[in-house]
Formats: structure tokens, C-alpha cells, sequence
């Protein structure tokens, strides 16, 4: 299996620590609102990965934080006069409840919070200062970010350019405090009465947002672990200044392979809630089943950015009814098969069955190839539906149903709505076959006359150079 490796920039043979076991790391939400449509793709992405790896005989610990105390979460709750604790306790609900849509294994994830490893936090940054690799100023605490080896390696930047446009953006106070315009908090005091603190060596505060996620990295997983993987609008300062704190502190790397997503584009448009082209689960999921937002996910390279309109959903619902009506078809031919033994002539129709699965372990073993497993997928699909029937025995019937099923659940795609379960795909084939033999011989009539017979069935059909496409409507 091969991954990508953001901190070498090379798509890397993957080799774990410990042979057959995987510990992954995987920066989740601060959660003090709905999570919106760009927080989906690493939950799907990688929980995809995780589901993969674990089909491929490995035994992975997957961990999923959630920052619970942050600038965010306090400004809400005193914007609503409640807790903090009441605010992340809202969102995380909210959280899990998107997550089940989504159908992420929940029950095999380990969502750690900040405000659990305070202690842990304090002792960590204690650590960092006793090796001369942070200070205390008025009550906050830095990282001398000079301390730290190739500080700039993931994210590629140049520490003078990063030191010149860091000046540009501190105010006087900020400036005053830092050693160097790059050091970044550990510790921020106490700045308002009644704001969520806990106290330290350094007085009443709370940890920066770095911090957080190398002690829960250190605490459960280990000073060097498999894979650290978030969204690529973390790779700096986030990730880079995890690596920073980490090495510095253990002497040790921090996480042999770094995985990141691209971003979520709306109409071709970054999204942003000023553009007001921003979407929040909870709003998408009252049109359309999540199921159908961690298709469209996986539909292209998780490292690539992704185009969101209502016509490119519209069409992944429609992809995914295609599947999810093959399924039910087998599943109906399964229940009224009378012949339980394979047929003499079956034998070839499962060797075929077995191209598909070795198909799809070598596009998903490059790098998690996601939209090539989806066409493998279809291919699957398109020979289920040409070329077994209620002729076949039970048998046959069974094993495509079960290898369907199978590379579904590594995808994490749940047949849950049977729409348009009466298409019959071999019937629409036949039929744009009669079509382009009508045409051949110009027989227009009848070549528009298939047309409108396929649209009554719900379909449409689109001439291209690469042939006839379809699809439901």
C-alpha cells in the first residue's frame, strides 16, 4: 500500500511501526457550531482509510479529538449566557449525530477532549521550558520556535519569509511579549473575569490550540506514531507547529506519514460564510440523506480540491440509486432463487467476481483511489446486472450480492433508500443498443421513440464521443 506523505512531498510505500498495526491521529473539530460541509470530507476521507487498512488484515487505533476550549467557544457562551461545557456539549451531540448520518465508525473511534489532559498540557509545556525551548511572559507561555529542527519542513515555508510576514501582523502589545514574531502561545492567561481557566505554574489560563493535540498524540498513541492526517488548511502553523513541540520535547519524530484533504469549493468558489456560499450539515441534511454527501466525497481524489453545486449532488444521488437498486434487485433474486448449487457454466462468472475485488485492492492500495474503487464498484454493478438473473443459482446470486456488499462497507456506503428499485439496467442497455442500431441506419423515428421510452423509465440518455451516458432522472 502506498501513501502520499505531505511531509516528503512523494507517494511512499506505507510501512508502520509495528508490524500489521496502525496509529493514526486525526485533527477533529473545535466545536462551538454545526460543522459545515468542509468538516465532512476528512471525517469520510479517513475514516474511509481507516475502514480500508482494516479490510487489508491491519489493526488500527484511530484517534479523533475535539477542542473544547478555544476563543470561538468562549465568545459563544457568553454571547448566549450559558457554560462553555453547555456549548461543546451542543456541538459534539451535533457532531455525533452528522457522524452516524455520514455513517462513520464511531464505536471504533477515540474522541479524546482538551479539557480532559489538562494536567498532561501543563506537564508537557513545564517540559518544553526546562529544556530552554519555551519562556514564560506575563503570564503566557511561548515556543522558541529556534529551538526546533527544520522548523517549516511539512509546510515547505521559509522561516525568514515567515519571521517578516509574522512582524507585519502583531500588534505592539503581542510584539512585546514574543522573543521572535514566530514563537507561538503554549499558554494564554486569563484575560476576562469569569472566562474559562485552570491554573498552572504561569497563573490562571488555558492551553493554545498547538498544544492540545501533541499531548493527546503522546498520551494515547506514543511519541512516534503512523499517521497524522487533517485537512490541507492545517499543514501550517497547526500541524507544523505540532511537529515543532513534539521532536523538540521527545527527540523523536513525531508521525512518519502526514495525509491531508483538499478543500471544498462551492460553484467554483472558496467557500466562506461572507460570500454566503456556506453550508452546514444540519441545513444539507434536510434535503438530502448524508449517505449521499460521503459518496460524492469519494468520488474524487481525497487530495484534490472538490466542486460543490445541487447539480453535482443531484447527480451523485442518482449514481448512488444505481447501486443501491442493483443491490435490492439481488437481494430480491437471492430471497426467490430455487437452485442452491452452482450451475456448470457459472464457474467463469466467479473468477470475474474475483478480478473485480484484485481491481479494486490496486487502485485503493495507491494512495486510498477512492474514485477509481467507485468505478471498479460500477463496473461490478454493471455486471451484476447483465449477467445474472433469476436463470442463475443461488449461489452465484449470493456471492456478487456479497461482494457488492462487501466493497461497499470498506467505502462505508449503506444501501438505505430503495428509490426506482423497478430499473432494470440490462433492459436500458438493450435499449440504447436498439437505439444505436435504429441510428445506424437512420431510422430517426424510432431512435427518438427509444429516447422517450428510456425518459418514461427515468432515464436520460446524452450522446458523447466516448458513447452513450445515462443516467436516473
Amino acid at each position: 500500500m502506498k501513501i502520499h506523505n505531505t511531509l516528503t512531498r512523494k507517494t511512499e510505500k506505507f510501512v508502520p511501526i509495528e508490524a500489521n498495526k496502525i496509529k493514526m491521529y486525526v485533527c477533529g473539530p473545535t466545536v462551538y457550531d454545526y460543522m459545515h460541509i468542509g468538516n465532512a470530507r476528512p471525517l469520510v476521507v479517513f475514516d474511509t482509510f481507516r475502514r480500508y487498512v482494516r479490510y487489508r488484515g491491519y489493526d488500527i487505533t484511530y484517534v479523533v479529538n475535539f477542542t473544547d476550549v478555544d476563543d470561538k467557544i468562549i465568545k459563544k457562551s457568553i454571547e448566549e449566557n450559558i457554560s462553555t461545557k453547555e456549548v461543546t456539549e451542543r456541538y459534539i451531540a451535533a457532531y455525533m449525530e452528522d457522524a452516524n448520518d455520514l455513517n462513520i465508525d464511531e464505536a471504533n473511534t477515540i474522541h479524546p477532549r482538551a479539557t480532559e489532559v489538562m494536567d498532561d498540557i501543563i506537564e508537557f509545556v513545564s517540559e518544553l521550558i526546562e529544556k530552554g525551548a519555551a519562556y514564560e511572559s506575563d503570564g503566557d507561555v511561548y515556543f522558541r520556535v529556534e529551538k526546533a529542527d527544520d522548523y517549516g519542513k511539512l509546510s515547505g515555508k521559509n522561516v525568514e519569509d515567515l519571521v517578516h510576514g509574522a512582524s507585519n501582523r502583531l500588534d505592539s502589545k503581542e510584539a512585546s511579549k514574543k522573543e521572535s514574531p514566530l514563537d507561538f502561545a503554549l499558554w494564554k492567561k486569563t484575560k476576562i473575569d469569569g472566562e474559562v481557566s485552570w491554573d498552572s505554574p504561569w497563573g490562571a489560563g488555558r492551553p493554545g490550540w498547538h498544544i492540545e493535540c501533541s499531548t493527546m498524540n503522546k498520551k494515547i498513541l506514543g511519541e512516534t506514531i503512523d499517521i497524522h492526517a487533517g485537512g490541507e488548511d492545517l499543514e501550517f502553523p497547526h500541524h507544523e507547529n505540532e511537529i515543532a513541540q513534539s521532536e523538540t520535547l521527545n527527540e523523536k519524530t513525531f508521525a512518519n506519514y502526514w495525509m491531508h484533504n483538499g478543500m471544498i469549493q462551492v460553484d467554483g468558489t472558496k467557500m466562506s460564510k461572507s460570500l454566503g456560499n456556506f453550508f452546514t450539515l444540519h441545513d444539507i441534511k434536510k434535503e438530502y440523506d448524508l449517505m449521499v454527501i460521503r459518496f460524492w466525497l469519494l468520488t474524487t481524489n481525497y487530495r484534490q480540491p472538490i466542486n460543490f453545486t445541487r447539480e453535482i449532488i443531484e447527480g451523485a444521488k442518482n449514481s448512488l440509486d444505481r447501486i443501491n437498486n442493483a443491490v435490492f434487485r439481488l437481494e430480491d433474486l437471492v430471497e426467490n432463487a430455487s437452485e442452491n448449487e452452482l450451475f456448470d457454466d457459472e464457474e467463469n462468472l466467479l473468477n470475474e467476481l474475483a478480478d473485480f475485488e484484485n481491481k479494486f485492492i490496486q487502485v485503493m492500495d495507491d494512495d486510498l483511489n477512492t474514485a477509481d474503487a467507485i468505478t471498479v464498484l460500477f463496473e461490478l454493478v454493471k455486471f451484476a446486472n447483465t449477467k445474472v438473473s433469476s436463470e442463475n443459482s443461488k449461489q452465484l446470486i449470493k456471492a456478487v450480492l456479497d461482494k457488492i456488499l462487501e466493497l461497499e462497507e470498506v467505502l462505508g456506503i449503506e444501501n438505505r433508500q430503495k428509490v426506482n428499485a423497478d430499473v432494470d439496467e440490462a433492459k436500458i442497455l438493450e435499449l440504447i443498443e436498439q437505439r444505436n442500431a435504429a441510428k445506424k441506419v437512420k431510422d430517426f423515428a424510432k431512435a427518438d421513440a427509444i429516447r422517450d421510452q428510456l425518459a418514461e423509465m427515468g432515464v436520460a440518455i446524452k450522446d458523447t464521443r466516448e458513447g452513450v451516458k445515462w443516467e436516473l432522472i
